[in-house]
């Protein structure tokens, strides 16, 4: 474990030369966040006579759209998918077939060793946007709620990557993976719980959303943190992330070996 543990302090040594990229983007983050915030704020006020709207109150759905930010800072994907495809395309995984390091574990380090400097750098702007927002902020009903939001938490991360390494495993078979990198984050998008909680859809489409692995990158962890799924409901959908999570590291891997047949370098 010794080269992975140096490979994630590589890592946050060469993340931390964008400390203030991440700064500014992260507080420029929060102007679209804000901007849905008071959104929401003028739809409860034109809607005053009923407190609550599909079931989210004000201060529930604040919290929401402020949950997701933290959730997306803590697991979202950054270059990794565009690094792993540019590896593969200019030869550079060479290196990794020829010393005992394996390329999953390798991109697993860095991508961890980003989201630590991101959410350390994101963590102030972000925790003094809660501080002017606390009236309208939730905190968790009890303390097995923040621990299983934060195994989900652990999960999600673990999903955006394995998702994102997968497909740019495809350069190995097409010369261009930004086609399926955008369609991809379209559907994260969408149906991960970004633009608006899964839960206002109609019941039908919410529960078959339910099966794919989308609402497990960021709409599932915050609900788990809000009490909006709890019981059955809960254990069922952890168990369903996790099947999402195993499923996803067979599928690079597969792929991985299946790219390797086909991978060839000429040169030095």
């Amino acid at each position: 474990m010794n080269k992975y543990w140096h490979v994630v302090g590589v890592g946050i040594q060469n993340t931390l030369v964008y400390r203030v990229n991440f700064l500014f983007r992260a507080c420029f983050a929060l102007i679209p966040l804000m901007a849905t915030i008071y959104l929401w704020r003028a739809i409860f006020a034109s809607n005053a006579d009923s407190p609550q709207i599909a079931g989210y109150s004000l201060a529930t759905m604040t919290s929401y759209y402020l949950l997701a930010t933290i959730v997306d800072a803590l697991t979202a994907v950054a270059e990794d998918d565009w690094q792993i495809a540019a590896d593969i395309k200019d030869g550079r995984i060479s290196q990794f077939l020829l010393k005992p390091i394996d390329y999953l574990a390798y991109r697993l380090c860095l991508f961890g060793a980003g989201r630590i400097i991101y959410a350390a750098v994101a963590a102030l702007p972000a925790t003094l946007f809660i501080v002017v927002q606390r009236s309208h902020f939730l905190l968790p009903s009890d303390g097995l709620t923040l621990v299983l939001f934060l195994a989900s938490t652990v999960l999600t991360a673990l999903l955006q990557f394995l998702m994102s390494y997968t497909i740019a495993l495809l350069a190995f078979w097409v010369l261009e993976v930004s086609t399926f990198i955008f369609i991809l984050f379209a559907f994260e998008y969408i149906a991960g719980g970004h633009l608006f909680p899964l839960d206002i859809l109609p019941s039908a489409l919410a529960n078959a959303l339910s099966y794919t692995p989308f609402p497990y990158q960021l709409y599932f962890p915050v609900s788990i943190y809000l009490g909006r799924i709890a019981g059955d409901e809960l254990w069922r959908g952890l168990l369903i992330q996790s099947f999402w999570v195993a499923t996803l590291f067979g599928l690079a891997r597969f792929a991985w070996h299946r790219g390797i047949r086909r991978y060839a370098a000429v040169g030095g």
